[in-house]
C-alpha cells in the first residue's frame, strides 16, 4: 500500500517541527515529495537495495554509539560498576534513557536512503529478501544446490517509514499538545484511502472525532499523573543525582559513619601556560550559615547580578578594572546546559567563554548557561575578588550547640583578643600538629554521644576528612570575632604532562575563606594537612589507565559535538567528496527509465518473466481490454473472454493460462514439449486475434 499525496512530505515536517530539525525535516521532505514530479527512475537490483540496508544499519549504529558516549554513557556505567549504589544506578539509567531518545529521534534521517531509494527506483517497492535474513538464506541455499529461487515479493515501506517518524516525533521534551494534535491530523489522513465504503462519511468522521476526544482525555489524566510522580521526593532525588556543587546549600558528611567513597572521574582539564602559576584551589561556591551538617548560603536566585560580556560575546568581567596577568585554561561540562565554575582566587575576567549567560551572586558563586562543554581561560591574581565584603551578622555565627567545643579549643590555645596573622598561625599549627586526615570514621564511644561530630572531631577523635577540618577553621575564626565562610570546590595537584592538569571528582575539597580586615579582601585558609592528597592517591584502582583512556575519547568526542575545536568542520568538509562520489555512482553509473507500468513491469526480475503469453496478453490491452490495478489474470481474462468478438478463443486461452501458470509457480516447471506447445499455441492465437482485427477494419469501411 502506498501512502496519499504529500503524507510522507507533511510527517517529515512534522517530525523536524517537533524534534528542532524543521530545516532537516523540510529538506527530507521536499526530496521525497519530488518524486511525483519527476518521472526519472533508476534500476536498482536486489543487490543494490541490500547494500543500501547494509549502510542504514551501519549508520545506526554509529548513532548508537555516537549518542552513548555524547551522553556520558560509558563514564556514568564505569562510575556504577566501580561504585554500585542508587546514585550511580540512576545516573547509568539516566545515560541509557538519554542515548536511547536521541537515537529515536535520528531514525528518520538514518533510514532516509532506504525509502527514498524505494520512492525513487523502476520497482517502486523493496524487494522483501533486502529486509528478511531468512529468504535471503532461502535464495543463497536455493542457488548453491542448483535449484530454482523462491518467486521475489515486494513490500512497500512507506506506512512503515511513516509510522517511524511518528514514533521518532514522539520524543520530545515540550510539555504541551503539539505532537497530539499532529497526529490527529496525519493518522486520519493516511487511513482516509483505505476506509470501508460501506459506511458513510458522517459517520467515519463521528468515530474519528470520538477517538480524538477520548485519546485527548487519556493523554491529559497521563500527564497529571506523570506530573504528580515526578514531585515525590524531588529534593531527594535532585540530591542524589547531583555530582556538582550547589550554590544554595552543602551538605557535609560530617558524622556519618564508615569510609567516604570518592570516585576518580575526571571532571576537569587545566592548562597552564609556562612561567603562570599553577592555581592549586577552584571555587565553585561559598556558604554562611552551618545548621545539622548543612552549610547553606542564605542568598536567594533572585539575588544573582548578570555580568555583562563584551562585544565579542566571549569576554565576561567578574572585577572590573582589576589587572590579572596570570592565566589559566579550564574545560569543564554544563550538565543540563547549566553549571557552576570552577574559578581561581582572584579570578577578574574570564575570555574565550562560549556561554548564552553569566551571573555571579554575592558568595562568589559564577553560573553559567551554555553548551555542554566549555573551554575557556580565566585570568586571575592576588587581591580583590568578586565575592561581597563580610557581613557582620552572618559571617560572625557560631551554632549555639558548637559554641562550647569552639571556646574550650581557643582557651586552651590562649588565642582571647589577638590579631589575625596570629588567629590564622595558631589554628593552623594546631590543625597539622594534633590531627590527622582520614575518610574512615568510626563509631563514637558512649561518653561522647551527647557531643555533635564536630565536638568530638575538635576534643577527642582528632582525625577526618576535609570538611571537618574545614568547618571547624570557619567557626574557630568566628569565635574569634574573625569573618569566614565555607568554601568548596577542587584541588589542583595531578599533572600527567607539563602544564597540564586532571581534577577528578575525589578531588572534590573544602576549605575556609577568611577576611582579611586590613586588605579588605577575602584570603583562602586551607588547614586539611597535606597528606590527604596522598592518601587519595593510594585508593586509586590499577586499571585507572583504561578509565583515563576512555574519559580522554569521550572528551575529544564533546569538543567536536560541542563546537569547541574545528576538527567538526573539517569533518563536513570531507564528506563532500565522498558525497558528490555516491551521487555520480547512483546518476551517472545507473541506467535510468521511464516512469511506465510496463516498462517497470518487465524489470521485474521473478520466474516466468519470459513466458509467452504475455505477447498475448499485451495484445488484449492494445484492443482496449485494459486490466484493471491489482486485478487478477484470470479474472480480467474470464471478463475479456465474454466478449463476442474473442469468444471462440476462449478454449484455447484458458489452456494456455494454465500452461503459463505451471510455468511461472510450478518448481518442475514445463517440459521442452510443452513449452513449444506454449509458445506455438499464442502464436496461433495472436494471429487469429489480428485476423479479428483486421476484419473487424474491413466491414467497417
Amino acid at each position: 500500500m502506498k501512502t496519499p499525496p504529500l503524507l510522507l512530505g507533511a510527517t517529515l515536517l512534522f517530525w523536524g517541527w517537533q524534534t528542532g530539525f524543521p530545516i532537516a525535516g523540510a529538506i527530507l521532505g521536499v526530496l521525497l515529495e519530488a518524486a511525483r514530479l519527476f518521472k526519472t527512475r533508476w534500476e536498482f537490483g536486489n543487490e543494490d537495495f541490500q547494500r543500501i540496508w547494509t549502510f542504514c544499519t551501519l549508520l545506526l549504529l554509529a548513532s548508537l554509539v555516537y549518542a552513548f558516549t555524547a551522553n556520558e554513557g560509558p563514564a556514568d556505567f564505569r562510575e556504577f560498576f566501580q561504585n554500585p549504589n542508587f546514585s550511580t544506578q540512576r545516573e547509568a539509567g539516566t545515560a541509557s534513557a538519554r542515548t536511547a531518545a536521541s537515537v529515536i529521534r535520528w531514525l528518520p534521517m538514518v533510514f532516509f536512503p532506504f525509502i527514498a531509494a524505494q520512492v525513487y527506483s523502476t520497482r517502486g517497492a523493496i524487494p522483501l529478501e533486502t529486509i528478511s535474513l531468512i529468504l535471503r538464506l532461502r535464495w543463497r541455499k536455493a542457488r548453491k544446490l542448483g535449484q530454482p529461487t523462491p518467486p521475489s515479493r515486494t513490500l512497500d515501506v512507506s506506512y512503515l517509514y511513516f509510522a517511524l517518524c511518528l514514533v521518532s516525533a514522539s520524543i520530545q521534551t515540550a510539555e504541551n499538545s503539539r505532537f497530539f494534535w499532529g497526529l490527529c491530523v496525519l493518522v486520519p489522513w493516511a487511513f482516509w484511502p483505505h476506509r470501508s465504503r460501506r459506511y458513510q462519511f458522517a459517520l467515519w468522521v463521528a468515530m474519528v472525532g470520538l477517538a480524538i476526544g477520548l485519546g485527548y482525555l487519556a493523554q491529559r489524566g497521563v500527564g497529571e499523573l506523570t506530573r504528580y510522580l515526578e514531585g515525590l521526593n524531588s529534593q531527594l532525588f535532585a540530591y542524589l543525582g547531583r555530582r556538582r556543587f550547589d550554590f544554595a546549600q552543602a551538605r557535609t558528611q560530617i558524622g556519618r559513619l564508615g569510609q567516604l567513597k570518592n570516585s576518580a572521574r575526571i571532571l576537569l582539564r587545566l592548562e597552564v601556560p609556562p612561567y603562570h602559576p599553577i592555581p592549586h584551589l577552584l571555587r565553585e561556591a561559598s556558604y554562611r550559615t552551618y545548621k545539622d551538617t548543612f552549610w547553606i548560603a542564605d542568598t536567594p536566585r533572585a539575588t544573582f547580578e548578570t555580568i555583562p560580556s563584551d562585544t565579542n560575546q566571549t569576554t565576561w568581567q567578574l572585577v572590573p578594572g582589576k589587572p590579572a596577568a596570570s592565566l589559566v585554561s579550564i574545560a569543564c561540562s554544563l550538565r543540563g546546559g547549566q553549571g557552576l565554575l570552577p574559578l581561581p582566587t582572584g579570578t577578574a575576567r574570564l575570555e574565550n567563554l562560549p556561554a548564552y549567560g553569566l551571573q555571579k551572586s554575592e558568595l562568589g558563586a559564577v553560573l553559567a548557561q551554555g553548551p555542554g562543554l566549555v573551554i575557556f581561560d580565566a585570568c586571575h591574581a592576588p587581591g580583590l575578588t568578586h565575592d561581597s565584603p563580610a557581613n557582620t551578622n552572618q559571617d560572625l555565627a557560631v551554632p549555639p550547640r558548637e559554641a562550647p567545643a569552639l571556646q574550650e579549643v581557643v582557651t586552651k590555645l590562649g588565642l582571647t583578643n589577638t590579631s589575625y596573622q596570629v588567629a590564622r598561625e595558631a589554628i593552623q599549627g594546631f590543625f597539622l600538629d594534633h590531627f590527622t586526615y582520614s575518610t574512615w570514621q568510626g563509631p563514637r564511644p558512649l561518653s561522647a554521644t551527647n557531643t555533635t561530630p564536630l565536638a568530638d572531631f575538635l576534643l577527642r577523635s582528632r582525625s577526618g576528612h576535609c570538611e571537618y577540618f574545614a568547618t571547624a577553621t570557619v567557626l574557630l575564626m568566628r569565635q574569634l570575632n574573625i569573618p569566614a565562610r565555607y568554601a568548596v570546590g577542587y584541588a589542583v595537584h595531578e599533572s600527567p604532562k607539563p602544564g597540564k592538569f586532571v581534577v577528578r571528582q575525589r578531588d572534590a575539597h573544602a576549605w575556609c575563606l577568611v577576611w582579611n580586615a586590613q586588605r579588605g579582601i577575602w584570603e583562602d585558609f586551607d588547614t586539611t594537612p597535606a597528606s590527604w592528597v596522598e592518601a587519595e592517591k593510594q585508593r586509586a584502582s590499577a586499571f585507572q589507565f583504561l578509565s583515563d583512556f576512555w574519559s580522554r575519547i569521550g572528551f575529544e568526542i564533546s569538543k567536536i559535538r560541542w563546537g569547541q575545536t574545528r576538527l567538526r568542520q573539517y569533518l563536513l568538509w570531507s564528506l563532500v567528496p565522498i558525497l558528490l562520489v555516491l551521487l555520480y555512482q547512483i546518476v551517472f553509473r545507473r541506467r535510468r527509465q521511464g516512469q511506465s507500468t510496463a516498462g517497470a513491469r518487465d524489470l521485474l526480475d521473478w520466474p516466468g518473466r519470459d513466458s509467452d503469453f504475455y505477447r498475448l496478453t499485451r495484445l488484449l490491452e492494445k484492443r482496449g481490454l485494459t486490466r484493471q490495478p491489482g486485478e487478477p489474470l484470470a479474472k480480467w481474462l474470464r471478463r475479456v473472454l465474454s466478449r463476442p468478438e474473442v469468444a471462440e478463443l476462449k478454449p484455447a486461452i484458458e489452456h494456455l493460462l494454465q500452461l503459463h501458470y505451471r510455468y511461472r509457480f510450478d518448481p518442475a516447471g514445463l517440459s521442452a514439449a510443452e513449452r513449444a506447445i506454449l509458445r506455438d499455441e499464442v502464436n496461433r492465437c495472436v494471429t487469429s486475434l489480428s485476423g479479428v482485427k483486421q476484419r473487424a477494419r474491413q466491414t467497417t469501411v
